[in-house]
């Protein structure tokens, strides 16, 4: 009988972005399932673009098997250059994340032909990166790269090489669940971060050290403070066009599940043909930590997300019966549920969402191989105040991540719509 790994509950979203309001928000701010092929919010529904267009501001998303085997997994690939120089490698299945923000590749995948330079603070100290995810955390160097996706280039752009061998790691680090050291306990070849704001710790990380976060290796690591300006950065708000945001546009699965499905990330809101807003309904998000509230059952779930990085939509609830090992990471209700929603922007959008949860046991039964699965959802890792609506909410939209102090037709940033 297949199962789905603890690995596939991961929600690729910063702890810290709801515990300690310490990731993203950079420039100001301090920031800090199954939906069945009718899922539609009740207001509207964008439509999708399933063909892949060869333009500058369009990449190629594929939810398919992966590193791992892992389903609901989207991803691109991207090119890393040493800074200045031809000097490039492309690496494939790096996880499209609108949860997180900033670029994260392995050590492992680069070769000694592409060297990054170790990025260091006004003192001169080298600076290492801890990233603390809901079920684990990646360590490594802050080094500069090039990063280059379809048309699109950020030079010079600080990214984490994850690497468990860069110095030791420290211990306010390690205690956050799973390490995701390498490309089989991440299930990818890295990590996209392309959310609502463009560094992953902000102001907070830059007014005073935070454990768990940046710090210099001399021996043993200790916890640094560091500007904005050479802190992991989301690369989008660096390109030189199409820079205020990303639609993640996906088409719809069947509730069954499918083998894989085509997509596109697409670069810019409104700055081009290919990226209206359209009649996309704008969900203001909290300036310092990227949530909105959730509604469901009688229950307000008060730091709610939208993350392509998750494989499911997550919620704790007694609603639904969670399912035996080794999927107790999910739910299993008697038969497919419909269940509905609603979603409160904090600039007074409300936004009403009809989804479906499936039998997470039972489809590990039947759609063995099956990357794209709709109806996965679950009560992993989340506490009692996040909805995370996850990759299942994006089959059959197009979900868009306007990226914080960046202006938009639908005004600035930071918000998602859809």
């Amino acid at each position: 009988m297949r199962h789905f790994s603890r690995v596939a509950s991961a929600t690729l979203f910063c702890l810290s972005a709801i515990l300690l309001a310490a990731c993203g928000g950079g420039g100001g701010g301090g920031s800090a399932a199954p939906a069945s092929t009718t899922n539609t919010t009740s207001n509207t529904t964008n439509s999708t673009t399933n063909s892949v267009a060869p333009i500058a501001n369009t990449a190629a998303i594929v939810v398919d098997g992966g590193v791992s085997g892992t389903p609901n997994m989207p991803f691109v690939s991207i090119t890393v250059c040493t800074p200045g120089t031809a000097n490039c490698q492309t690496i494939d299945h790096v996880l499209v994340d609108t949860g997180s923000w900033g670029l994260r590749v392995f050590a492992s995948q680069l070769p000694a032909s592409v060297p990054l330079p170790q990025e260091t603070d006004g003192s001169g100290n080298p600076l290492a990166e801890c990233m603390q995810f809901f079920d684990g955390y990646t360590w490594g160097a802050v080094r500069t790269a090039d990063v280059k996706i379809a048309g699109e280039t950020a030079h010079s752009l600080p990214v984490q090489v994850i690497d468990p061998n860069y110095s030791s790691i420290p211990a306010g680090c390690a205690n956050t669940g799973v390490a995701r050291n390498t490309p089989s306990l991440l299930a990818a070849n890295g990590i996209l971060g392309i959310g609502v704001f463009k560094h992953d710790c902000g102001a907070a990380c830059a007014q005073q050290p935070i454990a768990g976060t940046y710090y210099t290796c001399a021996g043993t690591c200790t916890s640094i403070a560091v500007a904005e300006t050479l802190q992991v950065a989301n690369p989008v708000p660096y390109f030189s066009t199409d820079n205020n945001g990303v639609i993640v546009s996906l088409p719809s699965v069947p509730s069954g599940g499918a083998q894989t499905a085509s997509g596109e990330l697409i670069f810019g809101i409104g700055t081009a043909a290919n990226n209206a807003l359209g009649n996309a309904q704008v969900i203001g998000v909290d300036p310092r930590k990227g949530v909105f509230t959730t509604t469901q059952n009688g229950t307000s779930y008060t730091n709610s997300i939208i993350d392509s990085g998750s494989t499911g939509l997550f919620f704790a609830t007694t609603q639904i019966p969670t399912c035996a090992s080794p999927n107790s990471s999910y739910y299993c209700p008697s038969s497919t549920e419909q269940l509905d929603a609603t979603n409160f922007g904090v600039n007074g959008t409300t936004s009403a969402v009809t989804f479906s949860v499936g039998n997470a046991s039972a489809l590990a039964q039947s759609s063995a191989g099956d990357a794209a699965m709709p109806l996965l959802a679950g009560p992993a890792f989340v506490g009692s105040t996040v909805f995370d609506w996850g990759l299942p909410f994006f089959y059959g939209r197009n979900v868009y991540a306007a990226i914080e102090q960046q202006s938009t037709p639908g005004g600035a940033g930071p918000y998602f719509a859809y």
